[in-house]
């Protein structure tokens, strides 16, 4: 699931400095949590990844305005439940299903076993069991009756408003909790955040929220409760982590994604209805 490669030897476009090295970093995690290409110059180093997780909301941004794009081009088109359709699997597209497929797997792990070790190492195995497929069809079953409920004029903007938000949510985890895998595709994301890494996170998570507010069709009170439902999603699967791993994994952060990502639209649903 590692989306990461080596580019070669690279020509650097300007010199390098602090804005290079966090474009860089930006780029970094774009290639990591997406498909989307960078650009040559950009390369990589395995130590970026350690802190490229500062811009994993930043990512949001890319992967939500291009999810609400294709809402809109659609809904020009077709009926609103076909565009919600389209524009959720231009999200699985984009992003290669990265964090469907850890939200899966931690339902298999924690789903069918009391033993750590057992669940650490269902979580591992490619194949999907009884319990992810009925929690991943859940979940985006839940995602389409959502959105498909809000208003035409809302779901782009709560697709805005999650994708960021939800990614500062599994930020929140590695700022808090530690990595509970000797080795595994998160590893070189197991170093913690530190705090002003984390306060970058939430900056580019939280900020989409406060446009929205200001200039979107969402009501301010909608974005509160959606926020709210975010942070909840977020720390009970942290604390289903802590309890029954002792830390976060790389699917556990996909997980949280996800979790805080319906949070999200469910408290723009509630006061829509």
């Amino acid at each position: 699931m590692n989306r990461l490669h080596d580019s070669g030897p690279q020509r650097q476009a300007f010199r390098p400095g602090f804005l290079h090295h966090e474009i860089r970093l930006f780029f970094t995690a774009l290639q990591f949590f997406t498909r989307l290409p960078v650009p040559a110059w950009v390369g990589f180093r395995p130590a970026w990844l350690q802190h490229c997780t500062r811009y994993y909301p930043l990512v949001g941004w890319v992967v939500g305005g291009a999810t609400a794009l294709a809402f809109w081009l659609a809904h020009t088109i077709w009926p609103q439940p076909v565009a919600v359709l389209l524009s959720m699997a231009a999200g699985l597209v984009l992003t290669g299903a990265f964090h469907e497929d850890g939200f899966a797997d931690v339902c298999d792990g924690l789903g069918g076993t009391v033993s750590r070790e057992r669940a650490l190492e269902i979580m591992k195995d490619s194949r999907l069991g009884t319990y992810g497929v009925a929690g991943l069809g859940l979940m985006l079953a839940l995602k389409f009756a959502v959105l498909n409920a809000l208003p035409p004029a809302w779901v782009a903007a709560a697709l805005l408003l999650a994708h960021p938000a939800s990614r500062m949510g599994s930020a929140l985890l590695i700022w808090r909790m530690r990595y509970a895998r000797e080795e595994g595709k998160a590893k070189p994301l197991g170093r913690r955040m530190r705090d002003g890494e984390f306060m970058t996170a939430a900056v580019c998570g939280l900020l989409p929220a406060l446009i929205l507010a200001v200039a979107g069709p969402l009501p301010a009170a909608g974005i509160g409760w959606a926020l709210a439902a975010a942070l909840v999603g977020a720390a009970w699967m942290a604390r289903v982590l802590k309890r029954r791993l002792g830390g976060y994994t790389g699917d556990g952060l996909g997980a949280a994604q996800q979790l805080s990502e319906l949070g999200c639209y469910l408290g723009v649903l509630a006061l829509a209805v």
